[in-house]
């Protein structure tokens, strides 16, 4: 499964094949064959695997102030998982409902924990899409650079929601056009 991750997370559930995964796990193809079906269960498999995590880590009943570290404790377990899942699930149209199923999950959540700070309307429903994804962005750029000081980077990315946040809650009314300078 680490070997199929990691495999998959290079270029996709297209650009790899059998060959590919079972090299990276140092096994032959029928060996991958007596564990799965198809290169999709396998896939899938894998999916499974890093969502499982992660919805075990994070629950499903709200969040609270850890949920950005337990995010971050839950992608450098598997950074292969978590990056197949939240980089290439979304572009791959047979996968996608892995995805959806935590972006609508997310979204629910999220609506709730925000309704009570944001006026119902179109910035609640942008704070709504915006979060989940800024949030899942900064975990996968943290593991892309390294993955430097796990607890600074928690601190860093709750800044950044809380910022957002507060753009949201401001809606409309602080927002200025830019003047543009005459040249």
């Amino acid at each position: 499964m680490d070997a199929a991750a990691r495999a998959f997370a290079r270029t996709g559930f297209a650009g790899t094949g059998l060959d590919e995964i079972a090299a990276e796990a140092g096994v032959t193809k029928v060996i991958l064959y007596r564990h799965f079906d198809s290169k999709a269960d396998l896939y899938r498999a894998v999916f499974d695997r890093i969502y499982s995590q992660i919805t075990g880590l994070l629950g499903t009943g709200g969040y609270d102030h850890n949920v950005v570290a337990t995010l971050l404790h839950a992608a450098t377990l598997d950074p292969d998982g978590f990056r197949l899942l939240f980089r290439h699930a979304a572009r791959e149209l047979e996968f996608r409902d892995l995805v959806d199923g935590l972006t609508a999950a997310s979204a629910t959540i999220a609506r709730r924990e925000l309704a009570s700070r944001i006026q119902e309307g179109p910035w609640l429903d942008w704070a709504v899409q915006l979060l989940p994804v800024l949030t899942i962005e900064a975990v996968l750029a943290w593991l892309d650079v390294g993955q430097p000081d796990p607890a600074e980077a928690a601190d860093r990315i709750g800044r950044m929601i809380r910022h957002t946040l507060a753009a949201a809650e401001a809606g409309t009314d602080s927002i200025r056009p830019v003047k543009s300078e005459a040249r």
